[in-house]
C-alpha cells in the first residue's frame, strides 16, 4: 500500500492487492487541495457569489454574482424562490457571456418586485455546484411619523430619557443626537445614548435646559438621515416657581413632582435584578446598565468565576455597555454590572446563552483528486449549537443512505472512497443546518490519471533578509499526487534537516537564511506516470541597519535643530526614508527640510516639540528610530533652578480585576524640569517581603497605568518621577492589593534531555519562578515516552527539583519529553514536546578500509570508511587519528612518541603534517562520542619519500696558514634521503660587511674535510656547507674566519679600536696628560710681588688713586662707583674694557691682564681704567701676562691627544 500526504478534508491512498484500508488511516490523513489546471477536465467550482443576506439600493440596478470555472467551460440557471427562473421570459433581466451573473434593469419596474430567494446552478458534464442561497432584499429608509412634542419640564437632579424611536429601516439606523446648528450633544456619565439610541439623564442640571434635543437616524443602506422633531426641556427649581406658572403646566408634561435631593443609585435599563440574553458564536454581545441616581452612579463591570476576555473587551458609553467582540463558548455564564455612588450601589445580573449557527471545524470540505484505483474521503466537519443536522447530495441530487455503490459509503459527515472509477467525477455538496443558520459547500472529486507538472513560473527569484525566513514555491499537479523533492546547485543531496522544512504544498522552507543559502535551488514531482522539475533562485540580502540613530534635542526657540539618521543597507536594495512627527506626517511647512540623511529644522517654534521618527524601508525590510524635541525659552530665567522632582502622591488603586488594576496618582514638584517618565515598582510581601522590583514605566504626561498582575501575589506599588536631573525618592507605598491564586499561565523552559550514563536520561529544566508559579503546591508533571511507533506517556510528579532521572533506558534512544506546570489550582497549558537521548555509550566499532596516500615527503592523507550511527551509540563528535614514527631509514628511534590529530564531524579522510621525510610511520582511527573514543582500526603503515637533508650537523676550521686553511664537517643529523654530495660555498668580507666574489666548490658525499689554498691573508671569508640527496639541496651550515700574517692567530678579523685593552691604554694617556696641563697652568700664575707704588707709577689717569696696603689685604679698588670690580671677573676675549658701557654690562666685570694670585690664592691685581693691548702686555714680560683661557686650554688638550 502506498500512502500519499494530501491536505484538507481526508485522506488518499493507493491499494496495491486491495488490502482493507483501516477507516482511523482514512481519517487521520490529510488531503492536499490541489489546484486543477483549467486544460484538464475537471466539474465546475463557484469561485464567486453575492452575500447570503444581498441588500440592494433600491435606486440603481440590480447585481446578483455568480462565477463559476470548471472544464468544460460551464453553463448556468438559476430559481427564485424554488421554482427555475427562465430568464428569457424577463427582458429586464440579462445573464452576462460566460459568467452566470445577473443584472436587472429597475428603469422599468420597481426594485421591491425583484425581491426573493435566488439560488445559482453551475454545470458541465463531469457535474453541478450550486450557490448559496441568496435573500434579495430591498434597503428601506422610512420617514419618522408626524407627532408633535410637548415641552418637557423637569426639576433639577431628578433622572429623564428622552425618546427617540425611529423608525425600522433596513439595514437598521445609526442614530446619534445632535442640535439645530448639526453639532453632536456633549455627553459625559451623567448623560449618555443607549442602544436604542434613547438619550438618558442621570440627574438633570439647569444647564440642561434646551429646545434644540434633536435624534438623527441615518441609514446605510440609501445613505439619507432622518431626523426627529426637536425636543424642548426646561429644567427648573420649583421653589423659585410663582403662581403665574400654573397655566404653563397645564398646557405641559411635569416629570416627578418629588423632592430631586442626593440619592443612591437606581437602574433604569434594564429593569429588575435579574435577565437573560442570547447571543451568536462569533456575534457580537452587548450588555447596557444605565442607572440615576446623585451623585452620578460609576459603573463596573464583572463575570463570575473568570476574568473578561483581554483584546476583545470594550466599555463604551462611559463603561455603561460592555461590548465582547467574536462571541465563543467561553463568554456564556453570569455577567454582574454595578452601580454605585457614595449613597449606596445596587445590582443587576445577566445569564448569558452561547448559541451558535453551524461552523466549520477545520474548513469545508476540499476538492478531492484521484487516480483509478485509488482510495480517498470527503470530510464536512462543522459544528453548531444545537448540534447540527448534515446532508449530502451529488451534483444536487440527494444521495440516499444504503443506496451508494461499491466505490462510495455515506458515514455521517464523512463520504468513503474504494477503488475509485471515473464514474465517480461529480460535484459533492455538504449542507449543515440548524435554527440559526445553514452552511453549503461544494467539493468535487475529479478522477484522472496525469504526469507530474511543476506550476511554478521558472527561473523565478526569490529575495529574503539574512537570518529571515525564506519560502520557496513549487506549486504542482498531478495524479497520482506526486511526491516533492528539492535540491541546492548540484544533486548531491535533498534538503532536508534542522535547517529546512518541506510543506504538503510543496513549498521549502528555509527558517533561517545566511548568505551560503543564496543560490539555484531545482524542485522535482514524480509519480508512477512521471517526472517534471523547475529551478527557482534565491538572494539572501544584507540586513538594513541603523548606524547613527537620532538622539534627544532640547532647542532654544527660534534656533536650528537637526535629527542624523544614517543607514547601512544592502548594496542591491533601494531604501527610501520617511520621517514621521508623533506618528503622523510632518507638517508642510518649509522650515522641515529632509536631507538623505537628516532632517532640519530652522526657526523651530513650541508646536514642533513632539516625538520624531526615522523610517527606513526597502523591498523587503524597514527599520526606524525615534528622538524627542524639547523646545525651550529663548532666554531662561537666571534664577530658575533644576532640581529632582518631588517623589508622587496620593496613589491610589481603581477598576480591580483579577489579573489588573488601575493605579493613580498626582506627579509632584517638577522643579522647572518636565518628568520625562515615571517608573512603577512593587514589593510582594507573599513571597520576597522588603524588594522591590520594576513592573512598568509610563510616559511623564501621564497619571495613571493599568497593571497587568500575576495570581498569588500581595502588591504593594510605589512611584519613582524622572526628570532631566535625575530620579525622585519613591513615593509612599499604596494600599496592598491582593490576587487570587489560579493555575500556572506558562510552563518551564529549557526543557532538555540527556543522558549521564548509556542507561539514564536526565530531564531537566528551568524551573518557574515563585512569582510565575500563580499558586501553592507547584509541582512538575514530566512526561516522557520513547520515540518510536506505540509508546505510551509514562507520567511522574516532581516538586522541589528542576531535574528527574529516568534509569533502565536503551543506549542512546531518541525520547519525547514534556514537562508541565501543575499547582493547587490546575495545569499550566500543554507543553511543548522536545526531544531528548539517553545516555551515550562508547562507539562499538572502528572505521574500516584505512587507505594513505603521501601528498609529499612531510604529508599524506589518511581515508576511512565511516562508522555507520548504530554503532556511534552517542552524539558523533568526529574521529581521531593516532599515528607515531617507526624509525628513520638510517637511525632507529627507539622512543615512540605517538601523536593525535582529532577531525570534528563525520570526516572519511584527514591529512597528517609534520612528518619526517625517508621515515617509517604506523596510524590508527577511532571514532568518539561524547563518552569517549571507540576502540582502534587496525593499524596502518607507511613510508615518506626522501626529502631534502638538514643541515650538516659542525664546519669546524682547522690548520690555518698564510694563505690556506682546512675545514672540517659532520654529515647532517637528518639526512632525511641517500646523501649525494655537499657543495661548499666562501667568499671573503671586509670591514664594512660587504661579501667578494663566490667561489663553488663540489664535494663528494663520502669526505668530511677539504683544504683551500690560495686564500688572501689578513681576509676574513665567510663559508656555506649544505649536503644534497636526489630531491635537492638542505640548508646551509655558515662559519667565519681570518687569515692573520701571525701564523699563531687564526681568528675572526676585528677592529683594534674595539678592543679593551686598547681602551683602557687611551685613558690613562689622557689622565697623564690633564695632570700635567694643570700643573702647568698653577707654575704660570705664580709670580713676584709687584710694589703698588710702581704700578701707581705706570697710570697716569687721575680717576684711578693708589691703595695702601692695609686697606684692603685684597688688592686695590677704584673709588668710583660706576666702575667697581667684581672678584672673579673676567676681560672680553680680545683684553678690553669700555668705560661708556652699562654699569650691568659682563665687559665691565671682565677678566684684565694685570690681576694676579698670591701663592695663597688671595687676589692682588688692580683694576685699570685704560685699555691694554696684547701687545703691551707681552712686552712686560711673563709676570704680567694674562691665565689662559679654559676653553683655549681644552682645545690645546685636545691637539695634544
Amino acid at each position: 500500500m502506498r500512502q500519499e500526504d494530501v491536505g484538507g478534508v481526508g485522506a488518499r491512498l493507493t491499494m496495491k492487492g486491495r488490502r482493507t484500508v483501516p477507516l482511523l488511516l482514512l481519517l487521520g490523513q490529510l488531503v492536499a487541495a490541489l489546484e486543477v489546471p483549467l486544460d484538464l477536465p475537471q466539474p465546475p467550482t463557484i469561485t464567486s457569489q453575492s452575500p447570503k443576506d444581498h441588500i440592494i439600493d433600491p435606486r440603481e440596478n440590480i447585481e446578483i454574482r455568480c462565477e463559476a470555472k470548471g472544464k468544460p467551460h460551464p453553463s448556468f440557471s438559476w430559481t427564485i424562490d424554488g421554482a427555475d427562473f427562465k430568464i428569457e421570459e424577463h427582458p429586464n433581466i440579462i445573464m452576462r457571456p460566460n459568467s452566470g451573473t445577473l443584472e436587472v434593469d429597475i428603469s422599468q419596474r420597481r426594485a421591491e418586485s425583484f425581491e426573493g430567494v435566488y439560488q445559482c446552478t453551475a454545470e458541465n458534464k463531469h457535474g453541478k455546484a450550486v450557490s448559496d442561497n441568496i435573500v434579495v432584499r430591498q434597503s428601506r429608509s422610512p420617514l419618522w411619523s408626524k407627532e408633535k412634542l410637548k415641552p418637557i419640564v423637569v426639576r433639577e437632579g431628578v433622572s429623564l430619557v428622552l425618546p427617540c424611536e425611529p423608525p425600522a429601516g433596513l439595514p437598521p439606523p445609526l442614530i446619534f443626537w445632535m442640535d439645530n446648528n448639526f453639532q453632536r450633544l456633549p455627553q459625559s456619565k451623567r448623560v449618555s445614548q443607549s442602544l436604542n439610541g434613547d438619550l438618558y439623564f442621570s440627574n438633570v442640571r439647569r444647564e440642561d435646559s434646551r429646545n434644540d434635543y434633536i435624534c438623527y437616524a441615518r441609514f446605510p443602506g440609501t445613505q439619507t438621515i432622518q431626523q426627529k422633531q426637536p425636543i424642548n426641556v426646561k429644567v427648573l427649581n420649583l421653589d423659585s416657581i410663582n403662581d403665574t406658572m400654573a397655566a404653563f403646566y397645564n398646557d405641559t408634561d411635569l416629570f416627578s413632582e418629588a423632592p430631586a435631593d442626593e440619592r443612591m443609585p437606581s437602574f433604569l435599563i434594564p429593569k429588575g435584578r435579574h435577565s437573560s440574553k442570547v447571543v451568536l458564536r462569533g456575534h457580537k454581545l452587548d450588555m447596557e446598565c444605565i442607572a440615576e441616581g446623585r451623585p452620578t452612579p460609576e459603573i463596573s463591570w464583572t463575570k463570575d468565576g473568570s476574568d473578561l476576555p483581554a483584546g476583545r473587551t470594550s466599555f463604551l458609553q462611559f463603561n455603561k455597555t460592555l461590548q465582547i467582540d467574536d462571541v465563543s463558548d467561553s463568554e456564556e455564564g453570569v455577567y454582574r454590572c454595578t452601580a454605585s455612588n457614595k449613597f449606596g450601589s445596587v445590582h443587576h445580573t445577566f445569564h448569558v446563552t452561547v448559541k451558535a449557527a453551524p461552523y466549520w471545524i477545520s474548513g469545508p470540505p476540499s476538492n478531492l483528486v484521484l487516480s483509478p484505483g485509488e482510495n480517498g474521503v470527503l470530510t464536512c466537519r462543522a459544528s453548531g449549537k444545537p448540534k447540527p443536522l448534515i446532508t449530502w447530495t451529488k451534483n444536487v441530487m440527494p444521495i440516499e443512505t444504503g443506496l451508494e455503490d461499491d466505490t462510495m459509503k455515506v458515514e455521517d459527515d464523512m463520504i468513503i472512497f474504494r477503488d475509485v472509477k471515473t464514474s465517480n467525477s461529480a460535484v459533492y455538496q455538504c449542507n449543515v443546518s440548524n435554527e440559526f443558520g445553514y452552511l453549503l459547500a461544494n467539493a468535487f472529486v475529479n478522477v484522472l490519471s496525469e504526469p507530474p507538472r511543476v506550476l511554478t513560473p521558472v527561473n523565478k527569484k526569490y529575495e529574503v533578509i539574512r537570518n529571515h525566513r525564506a519560502l520557496l514555491d513549487c506549486s504542482f499537479f498531478g495524479s497520482p499526487i506526486p511526491n516533492i523533492t528539492w535540491f541546492k546547485d548540484s544533486r548531491s543531496s535533498t534538503l532536508d534537516g534542522d535547517s529546512y522544512s518541506l510543506h504538503d504544498n510543496g513549498t521549502l522552507e528555509i527558517r533561517i537564511s545566511r548568505p551560503r543559502d543564496s543560490g539555484k535551488y531545482t524542485c522535482v514531482a514524480r509519480n508512477i506516470l512521471g517526472i517534471s522539475e523547475n529551478h527557482v533562485f534565491l538572494e539572501v540580502k544584507e540586513p538594513t541597519q541603523i548606524l547613527k540613530q537620532p538622539e534627544y534635542r532640547m532647542i532654544k526657540r527660534g534656533g536650528p535643530v537637526t535629527f542624523e539618521c544614517k543607514v547601512k543597507h544592502d548594496s542591491s536594495l533601494i531604501p527610501t526614508m520617511t520621517w514621521l512627527k508623533d506618528d503622523e506626517e510632518l507638517p508642510e511647512d518649509d522650515r522641515f527640510t529632509v536631507e538623505p540623511e537628516s532632517l532640519t529644522i530652522t526657526d523651530v517654534m513650541d508646536s514642533d516639540a513632539g516625538m520624531y521618527t526615522c523610517i527606513i524601508n526597502t523591498t523587503l525590510d524597514h527599520v526606524s528610530a525615534s528622538a524627542e524635541l524639547t523646545v525651550v525659552d529663548t532666554t531662561p530665567p537666571p534664577a530658575v533652578v533644576h532640581e529632582r522632582p518631588d517623589p508622587p502622591t496620593d496613589l491610589e488603586l481603581t477598576d480591580q480585576t483579577k489579573r489588573s488594576v488601575v493605579l493613580t496618582w498626582i506627579p509632584g514638584n517638577e522643579y522647572n524640569s518636565p518628568i520625562k517618565k515615571f517608573l512603577i515598582q512593587y514589593e510582594d510581601s507573599l513571597h520576597h517581603r522588603g524588594h522591590w522590583h520594576n513592573l512598568t514605566h509610563v510616559p511623564g504626561t501621564r497619571t495613571s497605568a493599568n497593571l497587568k498582575l500575576s495570581p498569588h501575589v500581595h502588591y504593594t506599588f510605589r512611584v519613582l518621577a524622572l526628570n532631566n536631573v535625575g530620579w525622585s525618592q519613591p513615593s509612599t507605598p499604596s494600599q496592598m492589593y491582593k490576587t487570587d491564586p489560579a493555575a500556572p499561565d506558562e510552563n518551564p523552559t529549557g526543557v532538555q534531555g540527556l543522558g549521564t550514563e548509556p542507561n539514564n536520561l536526565i530531564i531537566s529544566w528551568k524551573p518557574l519562578t515563585r512569582l510565575q508559579s500563580n499558586g501553592p503546591g507547584l509541582q512538575y508533571k514530566v512526561m516522557y515516552r520513547e520515540k518510536k511507533p506505540g509508546s505510551e506517556w509514562i507520567t511522574t510528579n516532581v516538586a522541589n527539583n528542576s531535574r528527574f532521572v529516568v534509569s533502565g533506558t536503551s543506549t542512546f534512544a531518541p525520547y519525547e519529553l514534556k514537562v508541565q506546570a501543575v499547582n493547587n489550582y490546575g495545569e499550566g497549558p500543554e507543553p511543548a514536546v522536545v526531544v531528548g537521548h539517553s545516555g551515550e555509550d562508547v562507539p562499538k566499532s572502528a572505521p574500516t578500509e584505512l587507505r594513505i596516500s603521501a601528498h609529499n615527503s612531510t604529508a599524506a592523507e589518511v581515508q576511512w570508511k565511516t562508522v555507520s550511527n548504530d554503532s556511534i551509540r552517542g552524539f558523533l563528535k568526529g574521529y581521531k587519528v593516532h599515528y607515531w614514527r617507526e624509525h628513520g631509514i638510517h637511525r632507529h628511534h627507539p622512543d615512540r612518541v605517538e601523536k593525535i590529530l582529532t577531525f570534528s564531524g563525520n570526516r572519511s579522510h584527514a591529512v597528517l603534517p609534520g612528518l619526517h621525510p625517508f621515515s617509517d610511520y604506523s596510524f590508527y582511527v577511532r571514532v568518539f562520542n561524547g563518552r569517549g573514543e571507540g576502540p582502534p582500526s587496525t593499524t596502518k603503515h607507511f613510508s615518506t619519500p626522501e626529502g631534502v637533508p638538514g643541515p650538516p650537523t659542525s664546519l669546524v676550521v682547522s690548520n690555518p696558514n698564510l694563505d690556506s686553511l682546512t675545514l672540517q664537517w659532520s654529515p647532517p643529523y637528518d639526512p632525511n634521503g641517500h646523501i649525494t654530495g655537499y657543495t661548499l660555498k666562501y667568499q671573503p668580507v671586509n670591514n664594512s660587511n660587504e661579501l667578494g666574489e663566490e667561489e663553488v666548490l663540489a664535494l663528494a658525499a663520502n669526505e668530511t674535510s677539504v683544504t683551500l689554498p690560495n686564500l688572501q691573508s689578513s681576509t676574513r671569508y665567510r663559508f656555506y656547507l649544505n649536503a644534497k640527496t636526489k630531491i635537492g639541496a638542505g640548508p646551509a651550515i655558515t662559519q667565519e674566519a681570518l687569515i692573520m700574517v701571525d701564523e699563531a692567530m687564526v681568528s675572526r678579523q676585528v677592529d683594534i679600536a674595539t678592543q679593551g685593552w686598547f681602551i683602557g691604554l687611551m685613558c690613562a694617556i689622557a689622565l697623564l696628560i690633564l695632570i700635567l696641563l694643570i700643573i702647568c697652568f698653577i707654575q704660570r700664575n705664580k709670580g713676584g710681588k709687584y710694589p703698588v707704588k710702581e704700578k701707581e707709577d705706570a697710570h697716569t689717569d687721575p680717576e684711578f688713586q693708589p691703595m695702601r696696603d692695609d686697606d684692603c689685604p685684597f688688592g686695590e679698588y677704584s673709588d668710583s662707583e660706576d666702575h667697581k670690580p667684581l672678584k672673579g671677573s673676567r676681560t672680553p676675549s680680545n683684553g678690553t674694557v669700555k668705560r661708556d658701557d652699562s654699569d650691568d654690562s659682563l665687559v665691565d666685570y671682565s677678566e684684565g691682564g694685570d690681576r694676579q694670585f698670591n701663592e695663597d690664592g688671595s687676589f692682588i691685581g688692580q683694576y685699570s681704567g685704560k685699555t691694554t693691548s696684547r701687545d703691551t702686555a707681552a712686552a712686560e714680560g711673563p709676570q704680567s701676562s694674562e691665565a689662559p683661557s679654559p676653553i683655549n686650554a681644552i682645545h690645546s688638550l685636545n691637539s695634544f691627544v
